[in-house]
C-alpha cells in the first residue's frame, strides 16, 4: 500500500467517525477542528507502516485516529496558549466559540483518544498505551519548554533541539512505532522505527525553520518571515546570536522591537545571510536525517520497503513548502 492510499483510507475512516460520533454542543468544536483539514501525516504513517509489515487495516485505523485526535487536541490548546486567531486559514476554536469552550472540547478530545485506544486487541492494548503515553507526555513537556523559551533572552541549540524533539519528534516516532507494533513487528524494529521517526521529526522542524525565512511564499503558503515577526527563537535565530559579534548582537536585539514587519524580515535576512546561518541549519538537519536513516537500516524489513520509507522521508525533508 503506498502512503497516498493509506492517507485516503484514513480520511474515509475519519469522515465516518465524525458523522457517527461528533455531534452535540460539546463535540461541535471537535468536528470543526477536523473540518479544517491538514496533512493527516501521522495517521497515514501509522497505517502505511502497519501495511508494510502486513498488518490488519481494521486494527490500525482506530490507533491512527487516536494519534490524529491527540495531535488536534494539542493544537486546540496550543492555539489558546499562543493566542492564535487562525488555524489553517480559519478561526481557531477559542475565537469561533470562546476560551472555556475550547478548553473543554480539547479535554473531551483527550478522553476520546483513550476511548478509541481502549478498543485495541487486548494483547496490544498495554504496549500501545505505553508507547502512546510516553510520546504524549513528551509533547506536553515540549510545549512547556517552548513557552519557557519565550521568556528567556537566549537559549542554546541543544535546548532547542530537545524542545523540538519532544514537541514534534516524539509523536512522529510513535506514529511509526505503533503502526509496526500492531503488525507484530519485533521490539527491535519498533524501537528503531520510533528513533527513525523522532529524528526525522527533528529534521522536519529544522526544515520548517529554514523555509519560514528562505522559502517561496507562493509554495510555503504563508507569510515569509513569520517566525522573525513573532520573535520566535528558531534554529536560525539561535545560530545567528551564537555567531554574532558585539555589534551584530546589538542589531539582533534592536530588531526585536522593529514595528515594520517587512523591514524586520529584511534586516533579519540580511544579517542571517552574512552569518551563514542557513548553511548551519542545513548541516544540522542533515545530521539528524543521517541518524534517522541509520536506524531505518537496522529494521528487519524487505530492502524495497525500506527504500520506500527512505524515499518518503527524503521527500519530506527536501520539500519547498
Amino acid at each position: 500500500m503506498p502512503i497516498e492510499k493509506a492517507n485516503k483510507a484514513f480520511i474515509n475512516y475519519l469522515d465516518s467517525y465524525r458523522k457517527e460520533n461528533l455531534s452535540g454542543h460539546l463535540l461541535a468544536p471537535v468536528d470543526y477542528i477536523f473540518s479544517l483539514g491538514g496533512k493527516r501525516l501521522r495517521p497515514a504513517i501509522s497505517i502505511w507502516i502497519n501495511q508494510l509489515y502486513d498488518g490488519n487495516l481494521n486494527t490500525v485505523l482506530p490507533a491512527a485516529l487516536a494519534i490524529e485526535m491527540f495531535h488536534n487536541f494539542s493544537l486546540v490548546h496550543d492555539d489558546i496558549m499562543d493566542e492564535a486567531p487562525l488555524r489553517r486559514g480559519k478561526a481557531t476554536v477559542h475565537h469561533k466559540w470562546n476560551t472555556n469552550t475550547a478548553i473543554l472540547s480539547g479535554d473531551a478530545m483527550l478522553v476520546l483518544v483513550y476511548e478509541i485506544l481502549s478498543d485495541l486487541e487486548e494483547n496490544k492494548l498495554k504496549p500501545a498505551l505505553k508507547l502512546f503515553n510516553f510520546a504524549a507526555l513528551n509533547v506536553c513537556e515540549g510545549q512547556q519548554l517552548d513557552m519557557d523559551f519565550e521568556n528567556q533572552d537566549s537559549i542554546n541549540l541543544d535546548d532547542y533541539i530537545t524542545m523540538i524533539g519532544l514537541k514534534t519528534g516524539d509523536l512522529l516516532g510513535a506514529s511509526f512505532a505503533i503502526g509496526a507494533l500492531l503488525a507484530n513487528a519485533s521490539k527491535e524494529d519498533i524501537d528503531h522505527l520510533y528513533s527513525f521517526g523522532k529524528n526525522t521529526g527533528i529534521a522536519f522542524q529544522l526544515q520548517d525553520d529554514i523555509l519560514d525565512l528562505y522559502g517561496d511564499q507562493g509554495k510555503v503558503g504563508k507569510q515569509v518571515g513569520g517566525d522573525i515577526i513573532a520573535n520566535k527563537k528558531t534554529c536560525l535565530w539561535i545560530h545567528a546570536f551564537e555567531k554574532a559579534n558585539k555589534d551584530q548582537k546589538a542589531k539582533l536585539k534592536k530588531m526585536i522591537f522593529e514595528a515594520d514587519p517587512e523591514k524586520k524580515v529584511s534586516l533579519a535576512k540580511e544579517l542571517f545571510d552574512v552569518l551563514k546561518v542557513k548553511e548551519d541549519a542545513d548541516a544540522i538537519k542533515s545530521q539528524y536525517q543521517k541518524e534517522a536513516f541509520e536506524h531505518l537500516e537496522k529494521i528487519d524489513l524487505d530492502p524495497t520497503k525500506k527504500n520506500m520509507i527512505k524515499a518518503f522521508a527524503l521527500n519530506l525533508l527536501t520539500r519547498e513548502f
